[in-house]
């Protein structure tokens, strides 16, 4: 068996459900939907492998949020507010790609940016937990 790609763990996380609501802000059908999802999927993993990959502030940041994902979640009352539940340092870091990626993906497709940026932000929780999920199943978390 192949291993599924970011994309296609992220539109298995979403359900039909989610995935029509983002049709709905998109002014398009399910299929729509699911193209504009993987090409920002697509941009925010690329984007944030390249941050991952350099050697300064921004790649430490990427690197120590993709640690910080990969452990394993606390348990307890020492989760409350905090840790992967409220997304952490990967949440911040997803928040920073969000506005240069719904630039991309606008000027790609067409679809104004604010619009993109609405969708990255119902992405971001859908994001947090294909990571960790694969980050449990020691697969690696950023790549396409």
């Amino acid at each position: 068996m192949s291993e599924s790609s970011i994309q296609d763990d992220v539109l298995g996380e979403l359900g039909p459900d989610r995935l029509s609501e983002i049709a709905g802000l998109l002014g398009t059908d399910a299929a729509g939907a699911r193209e504009t999802v993987a090409t920002t999927i697509g941009a925010m993993t690329g984007d944030l492998q390249e941050k991952a990959d350099a050697d300064d502030d921004d790649g430490n940041e990427v690197r120590q949020a993709f640690a910080e994902v990969s452990e394993p979640p606390l348990q307890g009352v020492a989760t409350l507010g905090g840790g992967l539940l409220g997304g952490g340092l990967m949440a911040g870091v997803l928040a920073k790609v969000s506005k240069p990626v719904a630039a991309a993906v606008s000027k790609k497709t067409g679809i104004p940016a604010a619009t993109v940026a609405r969708v990255i932000e119902m992405l971001i929780p859908v994001l947090l937990t294909v990571f960790a999920k694969r980050a449990a199943a020691g697969k690696g978390s950023v790549k396409k």
